[in-house]
């Protein structure tokens, strides 16, 4: 039941385009390993590993939303015991190696790629997603059709071809993975994984086999879904089982309980002192870990040309994010806040979100963003903080401006800029001063398929 909730829950909060859902659920997303670190959530990441510690690998069983996805492609299956490999296990402990740096340096590829949070955010957001609009739309035309306006319609479109295949492949590679070894992903990729299951060799309650009422049937091996019971030896390999207890529930015999240790289990003062290490270790790397309105257009109907994406000088950091830099080393690209975003501001990348303002800008009234990050990328603000947020400035260009090269009146970005920052005498000149960044006069300059003007980010955000 609490994997059912834990799934259903982490796959609504990102599905859900209103943002409703996050005011209940928002929690599931920050309980999360690796969001908590990169949020300096100190209290979470502290509590997943007092709780390794004493039960096991809970937290990757029943909360992270990866490893019920690989549980419930692996159902009802019955695995065949395979011994560890050496090389798996090497490329295991590499990829943590390398995971630990990358988050606290910013190597982004590899830390948003390997996040198990974040990968089954894309699988849902890009997958997912549209088939849940498609039908909201549905009951919206069945709604309106009666008379009833509970629903309304979003646009469905497709936000980035390389989110997209990635997404793609993760889920393959993932269900390859499951079908065939259970937790095959969890027990040689994932790093979070890897972390936890360091631990859980020391956790005090786990699976323990009676080698004198073990009678080396296999039952146990080929129910597990982590592939770590050494039937032969009757041993399990702990930095490997996720407590799922299928082994306690299939062996014929009672040999298997889980159960703190006794007699012989107890710890020896070796065992005590690499878990002070351990504690120590991992309360040092606490230390450095210190996102529905439909889109709307202004103009008439006629059917226009689509807008491309400037190339920007400088990238730009949603309100909230206080600098890119800060937004950069902590964004990992799991897409909540762009399930959330009705203007469609926010787009998905290979490894970090990114602003754009073809399809629409960044409202003042809009904060919803800043209400789901869970890795401190984007932080809390109300609309009053928003509304006096520079996250850049709008350049103008003469060339692709209609008044010079149609000869055409326009006051359009004078009239729309929200701060009046944009006077025109007779060209649009922009006081740097007053303009926040929000992208109006981008997105509805009617220049196309370039705006004549278009923002660049600023490094760090100031108020104005």
């Amino acid at each position: 039941m609490i994997k059912a909730f834990f799934i259903i829950a982490i796959t609504l909060l990102f599905l859900d385009f209103t943002g409703t859902v996050h005011t209940y659920l928002g929690w599931c997303a920050k309980i999360q390993l690796v969001p908590a670190i990169l949020a300096a959530n100190i209290a979470v990441f502290l509590g997943i590993i007092l709780i390794t510690l004493i039960f096991g690998r809970i937290y990757c069983l029943i909360i992270c939303p990866l490893g019920i996805l690989q549980d419930i492609i692996s159902i009802k299956k019955r695995f065949f015991y395979r011994p560890p490999r050496k090389p798996l296990i090497v490329l295991r402990y590499a990829l943590l190696a390398a995971f630990i740096p990358s988050l606290f340096f910013a190597f982004a590829p590899l830390a948003v790629l390997l996040d198990p949070y974040s990968a089954y955010g894309r699988i849902a957001s890009q997958l997912l997603g549209p088939v849940y609009k498609w039908a909201n739309n549905l009951f919206a035309y069945f709604a309106e059709s009666a008379g009833s306006y509970a629903f309304y319609s979003v646009d469905v479109w497709l936000k980035g071809i390389a989110p997209l295949v990635l997404a793609i492949v993760t889920l393959i590679a993932v269900g390859i993975s499951a079908w065939k070894s259970g937790r095959g992903y969890c027990n040689t990729i994932c790093p979070a994984g890897a972390f936890l299951g360091l631990l859980s060799k020391f956790s005090v309650i786990k699976p323990r086999i009676d080698k004198e009422k073990c009678k080396h049937c296999g039952m146990c091996a080929k129910n597990c879904k982590a592939a770590c019971i050494d039937t032969t030896r009757a041993e399990i390999d702990y930095l490997r089982c996720i407590t799922c207890l299928k082994c306690t529930k299939s062996c014929p015999l009672g040999a298997i309980k889980y159960a703190p240790p006794t007699g012989a289990d107890k710890l020896s003062k070796e065992g005590l002192a690499r878990r002070k290490l351990l504690v120590g270790t991992t309360l040092l790397a606490s230390g450095f870990a210190t996102r529905a309105a439909a889109n709307q257009f202004d103009g008439g109907l006629a059917k226009l040309e689509d807008k491309k994406a400037p190339v920007r000088t400088k990238p730009i950091a949603p309100p909230g994010a206080d600098s890119y830099q800060n937004f950069h080393d902590r964004c990992t690209s799991c897409q909540l806040c762009i399930t959330v975003c009705p203007n469609q501001v926010l787009r998905p990348g290979i490894t970090k979100a990114h602003v754009s303002y073809e399809r629409g800008y960044c409202r003042p009234e809009c904060v919803k963003c800043s209400q789901v990050c869970p890795t401190g990328a984007i932080h809390p603000i109300t609309t009053a903080d928003k509304s006096s947020i520079q996250i850049g400035t709008a350049v103008w260009n003469k060339e692709l401006c209609i008044i010079t090269k149609d000869k055409v009146a326009c006051d359009l970005c004078a009239r729309k800029c929200p701060t009046a920052a944009i006077e025109m005498i007779p060209f649009p000149m922009i006081d740097p001063y007053r303009c926040i960044g929000c992208g109006a006069c981008e997105h509805l300059c009617p220049a196309r398929p370039y705006s004549a003007i278009h923002v660049e980010g600023v490094e760090t955000h100031r108020v104005i």
